[in-house]
């Protein structure tokens, strides 16, 4: 089975769409009304793959309660740049065995990681 979408618990659904096109480059995928008072809103990469719905109806997924999310980019170094250009706070680029990370929260502090994976090959002839 495919990871086909990974919820991400948000205060303000506006702001958290503002932040996930603008600073992370995801496209909308869906916007569209979902009972009283809700939006479903579901993002993706260009390039496809899963995609993350922001979400306010779960009681035990707080605002801010997701950390750890992995996005994967093609040159973190870059990312990194572009980012922070838009004065949004990232950690020291890091290198590890499974690739090199940034990591920053969104605005209702969900941990994002954006990652540039390196494959075990790669790494061994380093």
């Amino acid at each position: 089975m495919a990871v086909a979408v990974v919820s991400v618990p948000v205060r303000d659904p506006a702001a958290a769409l503002d932040f996930y096109t603008r600073v992370i480059g995801l496209a909308v995928l869906r916007d569209e009304p979902m009972g009283p008072g809700m939006r479903w809103i579901q993002l993706q990469p260009s390039d496809g793959g899963a995609t993350i719905a922001l979400v306010t109806w779960f009681d035990a997924m707080p605002p801010g309660g997701v950390q750890g999310l992995m996005l994967g980019v093609d040159d973190v170094d870059a990312e990194y740049a572009r980012i922070g250009a838009l004065g949004v706070p990232l950690s020291p680029v890091d290198a590890q065995p499974w690739g090199r990370f940034t990591m920053l929260k969104d605005p209702d502090g969900n941990g994002l990681i954006l990652t540039q994976l390196t494959t075990p090959e790669e790494f061994r002839t380093r």
